[in-house]
């Protein structure tokens, strides 16, 4: 049945194998096998039941928690040629009868429901006569007390299981979830805990980064101008916080949307579907949104606030690069949010649950304090597995000089004792340090402070970023009463009396996420165009990925255009011609692109995309002793896509050797730089070594020790 499924994953989607994890994952279904499915967002567990549905006979049911997940998932199905549906609270009653009766005639493949929809004697009646071969359990971490996202209606999922006539054979799947969770799900579901498939939690396309310290919406605001190309998120803690940033954005001629509980219903599905349908860019919305929004081209991801919790940030992070391609995952920390995020856990827990809500808010703190690598501490989160710095994180490549502040601190931390402790905010704080004349600071007599004009060769908006900095350092403490009022904590007393210096980086810079390509922005064009005309999200149509490739390949024929990554027969009959039109009409325009595509010498497009499962091919070359630089020119890949290859089959445990990869002369001063700077960060070791060392080879010998640490 395998090779059945790998057919049908090449007719409908267009990819010719399957991604890590998935074959697995879909032997043990077809096999009968109960199975848990765990893989970060983007990862692909949808396929891990849509391909057993369409080699089953009969009709797989797909619990799903959100009306958006359902809608975006069938939209793409019935793109791919596979009939689907749900029923949810968005249909009438004449609607859902309709559906019902097809489902009973066998006229889907999928059918999507809501588990509240398991609390209706009918409807249960009613799912006994369909033909039942498999139950799909999305978002599983939701039947957990010990997830992020209990519901109870999933509790009632393996009851309704047991009263089928004949027991289906149950998947079920999620991206977030601690061993104490997986254990749980298990549990709930009557899985064995062996028939777990677990991936491995990074997402190797995303750059994390913790940005402490600097004024948020001027960063905001620059990102967004530097990206107005790309779709992103930007996630606020409270409804009041969102609707401040898009009245911001939009007066700054920002295309936005906004989401958030309090808004009615045909409001946020309106901003929802701006959004999906490209016609605004970014999304500001609490944590209501986007549990199961589909949309895959989302290029960052932006916590404007602090989130609850990891589970509930690594989810809301991995909403970016869903198709694979890079994309950028900030939080943009202040230590104010703390509080915020402590009074919301205390308004909504229930008593037994608050001390576990107020450890996972402290390690959420921690994440944002640690200076590793980000990556590798969400991995420990999840899994209790120590990996190498990722080498992309804003930990692992920052560079930025530090600035010795200690004297600017010093002023700070005075003018606060000197106008009372726990009496002011950071506002006052600072007209006082620039010498303000503002009506308040007379009134008080606080232009009589010997601090007062200390610092007025700088403004009021550069000496708060100051005093937030120095916040986040834990020099200063904020009282939450009526009005937040700051006070020295310990570690500031000492840097008071001398004994402490204080530094600050420079402030991080913005960058751009994608480099300008006018192909793809034609083809995006033509995209938007049948996405309106289908009334379809764009990236229902094609991923960005798929766009890519064909920029890559520029196809002039049907069957040149099949060969594009997410292209299936179904697709190209509907779409080829549009798109291998667009690319002819571009590249007649453009001749020179055309050239430079054949030599090789594109400085826009990427190189030749590799299956999945590329590294184990460059496995096997490399155990028949074929350096680095010839598997490069044997398999057509850059070096450095080898290297990557390598990289992982350390990881996977395969038997790769640091002798092979590494010169002898070298292995000692790499010893020597990580006793020196230590194994957390890349960036250290690399300066203490000459420039013939690679960071390759720094992490290749980081990985055999970690490798050797777990034989011993």
């Amino acid at each position: 049945m395998i090779q059945r499924a790998k057919e049908m994953l090449q007719l409908h989607y267009g990819y010719s194998s399957f991604r890590v994890g998935q074959e697995q994952a879909i032997q043990s279904v077809l096999n009968g096998e109960d199975t848990l499915c765990v893989m970060p967002t983007g990862g692909g567990k949808s396929i891990c039941y849509q391909i057993p549905a369409l080699v089953f006979e009969g009709t797989t049911i797909v619990i799903s928690p959100l009306i958006s997940l359902m809608k975006d998932q069938v939209d793409t199905l019935l793109q791919l040629g596979i009939s689907a549906a749900f029923i949810n609270s968005s249909l009438t009653g004449l609607e859902t009868r309709e559906r019902i009766e097809k489902a009973k005639s066998g006229e889907y493949k999928l059918l999507y429901i809501a588990p509240e929809r398991l609390e209706s004697y009918d409807f249960m009646e009613h799912l006994k006569e369909l033909d039942i071969p498999l139950i799909a359990v999305d978002e599983a971490h939701c039947i957990s007390q010990w997830g992020h996202d209990f519901r109870p209606s999933y509790q009632r999922i393996q009851r309704m299981i047991g009263t089928m006539p004949k027991r289906p054979t149950v998947l079920a799947l999620t991206a977030t979830a601690t061993p104490k969770v997986r254990q749980d799900i298990c549990w709930s579901l009557d899985i064995d805990e062996n028939n777990t498939v677990l991936t491995g939690f990074e997402r190797e396309n995303l750059s994390f980064s913790v940005i402490k310290g600097q004024d948020r919406l001027g960063f905001l605001k620059d990102f967004i101008k530097k990206n107005e190309k790309e779709a992103g998120i930007i996630y606020a803690a409270t409804r009041k916080t969102v609707d401040q940033l898009y009245d911001h954005l939009k007066k700054s001629g920002i295309n936005v949307s906004r989401y958030h509980a309090g808004m009615n219903d045909v409001e946020r599905m309106e901003q929802q579907e701006a959004f999906l349908q490209d016609q605004s860019s970014v999304m500001v919305a609490t944590s209501a949104f986007g549990m199961g929004i589909d949309k895959s081209n989302i290029r960052y991801v932006i916590h404007y606030q602090l989130p609850k919790n990891m589970e509930s940030y690594y989810q809301e992070a991995g909403r970016a690069g869903r198709d694979g391609l890079p994309s950028e995952c900030i939080l943009l920390y202040s230590s104010q949010d703390v509080q915020v995020q402590r009074f919301l856990i205390d308004q909504s827990s229930e008593p037994d649950r608050m001390p576990q809500e107020l450890e996972k808010l402290q390690l959420m703190v921690d994440y944002c304090h640690t200076e590793s690598c980000l990556q590798t501490s969400i991995v420990r989160y999840f899994s209790n597995v120590e990996t190498p710095p990722c080498g992309r994180c804003g930990n692992c490549t920052d560079s930025r000089e530090s600035i010795d502040v200690t004297r600017e601190a010093q002023i700070v931390l005075s003018c606060i004792v000197r106008m009372g402790q726990k009496r002011f905010g950071k506002t006052i704080i600072a007209q006082v340090l620039t010498g303000s004349k503002s009506k308040k600071v007379l009134e008080l007599s606080l232009d009589k402070l010997p601090t007062y004009g200390l610092m007025k060769e700088k403004g009021i908006k550069e000496v708060t970023d100051f005093i937030e900095f120095f916040i986040s350092q834990e020099l200063i403490a904020v009282e939450h009463g009526t009005f937040p009022t700051l006070y020295i904590k310990e570690k500031g007393k000492d840097v008071l009396l001398g004994k402490e210096i204080v530094k600050r980086k420079e402030a991080v810079q913005t960058k751009q996420v994608a480099v300008d390509d006018p192909l793809f922005e034609e083809l995006r064009k033509v995209r938007k165009e049948i996405a309106e005309r289908e009334n379809v999200p764009p990236f229902v149509i094609f991923a960005d990925t798929a766009l890519k490739d064909m920029c890559v390949k520029q196809p002039h024929s049907k069957e040149e255009f099949l060969t594009v990554t997410g292209v299936g027969q179904n697709k190209l009959e509907k779409y080829g011609e549009q798109f291998i039109e667009a690319i002819t009409e571009y590249l007649v325009q453009n001749p020179e692109r055309r050239e430079a595509a054949v030599k090789g010498t594109d400085p826009i497009t990427k190189p030749k995309k590799t299956t999945p499962n590329s590294h184990l091919e460059t496995y096997t070359f490399y155990k028949e002793e074929m350096s680095v630089a010839e598997i490069a020119e044997h398999r057509d890949l850059a070096v450095s896509t080898v290297e990557s290859h390598l990289i992982q089959c350390m990881q996977e445990g395969m038997d790769v050797h640091m002798e092979d990869l590494i010169p002898d002369e070298y292995v000692s001063e790499i010893e020597n730089a990580i006793e020196q700077a230590g194994g957390e960060k890349l960036k250290p070791i690399k300066e203490l070594l000459p420039d013939e060392v690679s960071y390759f080879m720094i992490k290749v010998f980081l990985l055999q020790n970690e490798n050797e640490k777990r034989v011993t």
